[in-house]
């Protein structure tokens, strides 16, 4: 057995791998030894069959076992050996001979192999990165305020329909009708919706309702029947307004105090203020936090300044995902993935220089999270803890859905051990001059 090195550059190998048949023969015997003893062939006591036949029958399978596990050994002994920082996995290479696969031949395989650079950057306090504090204004308040009075607040009998407004219609035309249809103006398409401003109950308007409900679904449970039979129906209906509502904003009182705070938290105007403030200052906070690792890990990646074998993650991406990625669309994807990949590199390096690592607890508290949030988007903010424990194992029972959250984990414990080892630079600011960062 022989194995050979060939070093293209820093970052890729080719290597060879020499099977003689005394390597692998008596293996190979054993195996095919192995099989004898347990094949049931018509015709021969189990176990009696003639080693020759068993060899007719089963060798050029056993080989193949016994060949592949070899040449998979050495591999992975010389990666072992030459600590080779791999991508990937090892790839055939373009230059790899026929074999013949007859029992006693000798084999070479061949080998295309890429690994990372050794990176050897820190963190430290002569690295410095912004945090942006943003201002909170009067507008700001007020607009806050506004949308939480707005979000409490009531639907209520109005008198002429305008923008975000709802109508109960009945509507009809020779071949069918519905009665009290429900209708929001903001799902009626922009092309129809100004024929359904400034309507009062009574009111009568001819529409297409093709054009001014573009979602079927939605179409069909205005109508009232099966989507399948959209297609049948004359699209032209007369609507008769029976009613207009209107959104009205709830008013500033205690009641309105205690279904956004709880009960007695906020009783006066001025404490509603500073809950006011304190959300604001909450969500540019979280602004802040997400513009610093964005900044962080442009500024790590920038100083880690990584080389990859582009041309050979290319090969291995179209390889792996053979028949669902085309090479076109592996090349579109392809800087996305690169920054991607560079990025894991840097946060692996940041992982290891501080000592730190995903633990189950972690993840079990990511995985928590991540449902008690999914519940808040259905608009279920109390649901029990023993319900959204018993759901985020569910999560990490989800191999894809397990790794995406240990990569957030380690994202978050590689940003907080930057922004604690780095000069921070408080840099206040306008929310329009933060918007307007690149």
């Amino acid at each position: 057995m022989n194995i050979v090195k060939n070093e293209i550059d820093a970052l890729n190998y080719k290597v060879s791998i020499e099977i003689a048949a005394s390597d692998y023969e008596e293996t190979l015997r054993k195996q095919l030894n192995d099989i004898r003893r347990k094949a049931d062939i018509k015709g021969f006591r189990r176990g009696m069959a003639p080693a020759s036949l068993i060899q007719r029958l089963y060798g050029d399978q056993a080989l193949y076992e016994v060949v592949n596990h070899l040449v998979s050994e050495q591999l992975n002994n010389f990666i072992r050996d030459n600590k080779v920082r791999v991508v990937g996995e090892p790839l055939p290479s373009d230059d790899q001979p026929q074999l013949d696969w007859t029992i006693g031949s000798d084999f070479t395989f061949n080998f295309d192999i890429a690994q990372t650079p050794e990176l050897n950057f820190t963190v430290s306090k002569e690295d410095k990165l912004p945090i942006y504090e943003i201002n909170v204004t009067e507008a700001a308040k007020k607009e806050t305020r506004k949308n939480l009075l707005q979000q409490y607040g009531t639907l209520q009998d109005g008198t002429k329909t305008k923008a975000g407004d709802y109508i109960i219609a009945d509507i009809a035309n020779e071949a069918h009708s519905a009665e009290g249809v429900y209708v929001s103006l903001s799902n009626v398409s922009e092309i129809a919706r100004d024929m359904f401003i400034g309507l009062k109950p009574g009111d009568k308007v001819s529409v297409n309702v093709n054009e001014a409900f573009e979602n079927e679904t939605d179409r069909a449970a205005m109508l009232k029947i099966d989507k399948e039979k959209l297609s049948g129906i004359d699209p032209m209906f007369t609507f008769t307004v029976v009613n207009v509502k209107t959104f009205v904003a709830a008013e500033e009182n205690q009641e309105t105090y205690d279904k956004i705070f709880g009960e007695g938290v906020v009783t006066t105007p001025e404490q509603f203020e500073e809950k006011i403030e304190e959300r604001i200052r909450a969500s540019h906070a979280q602004q802040a936090n997400y513009r610093f690792a964005a900044d962080a890990r442009k500024y790590f990646l920038e100083k880690a300044a990584i080389e990859l074998p582009e041309g050979f993650l290319r090969r291995w991406l179209v390889y792996v995902n053979e028949g669902k990625f085309t090479p076109e669309q592996v090349d579109a994807e392809f800087p996305a993935f690169l920054e991607d990949f560079k990025w894991q590199l840097v946060r692996g390096k940041v992982m290891q220089q501080f000592d730190l690592k995903v633990t189950d607890e972690d993840l079990h508290e990511a995985a928590e999270s991540y449902v008690a949030y999914q519940y808040a988007m259905y608009g279920m903010g109390n649901v029990p803890h023993d319900l959204i424990h018993q759901a985020a194992h569910g999560v990490l029972e989800d191999e894809s859905q397990r790794r995406r959250l240990e990569e957030q984990v380690e994202d978050n414990k590689a940003f907080d051990a930057i922004r604690n080892n780095v000069t921070v630079q408080t840099k206040k600011i306008s929310e329009d001059k933060f918007r307007e960062l690149k």
